[in-house]
């Protein structure tokens, strides 16, 4: 298994423990027994649990960041920020393990110096994709709007975790609609 591939394995190992058991159970041991490798082979790549846990919550930011460029750029910018919005949201399995995960480290770094930057590095990730957003749908909005936005998408973002599995998510597409509209 080369660098990236193991990397890889190991997060997304990791961010089954965390949905599964918590951000406490994240240990180099538990991660390497849910990845399937040795604990002293995971220790070479990551030698600390705070290592795997910084690794956690930046990819979180590094996918979307990787999502988002991927939307097309042209054609009508209220598309675009649209879906740039949608992006932010768990509305399939992968960003909803993404979202308990950035939740999850998000509560430990209250407590944990370590993760206070990195956390707030991803939230500022969410906080650029919103203001975007804003200035594609009225280039003229304030800071207001900006704040406005992400505060409906974080509020959109929790309220999708709480809800039971198979509900419809579509009217958050429809929430998110009216709040860009909002902004016009």
């Amino acid at each position: 298994m080369d660098v990236e591939a193991r990397q890889r394995a190991v997060l997304e190992a990791s961010w089954r423990v965390i949905a599964r058991d918590g951000v406490a159970a994240l240990t180099v041991r538990a991660v390497a027994a849910e990845a399937g490798i040795a604990p002293s082979s995971l220790r070479y790549t990551f030698p600390t649990q705070a290592s795997v846990r910084e690794h956690a919550i930046s990819a979180v930011g590094e996918r979307l960041g990787t999502r988002i460029a991927a939307l097309p750029k042209t054609g009508d910018p209220a598309l675009w920020a649209r879906s740039a919005l949608l992006e932010l949201l768990p509305l399939d399995s992968q960003r909803l393990l993404e979202m308990e995960v950035f939740l999850a480290l998000s509560v430990a770094a209250l407590t944990s110096p370590e993760l206070q930057d990195m956390q707030t590095t991803t939230n500022n990730i969410v906080r650029d994709v919103c203001a975007r957003a804003v200035a594609a749908v009225e280039p003229n909005a304030d800071d207001t709007a900006v704040q406005l936005v992400h505060a409906v998408i974080d509020g959109l973002a929790l309220h999708l975790i709480q809800s039971p599995t198979g509900g419809d998510p579509g009217w958050s597409a429809q929430v998110i609609d009216r709040c860009l509209e909002s902004v016009r």
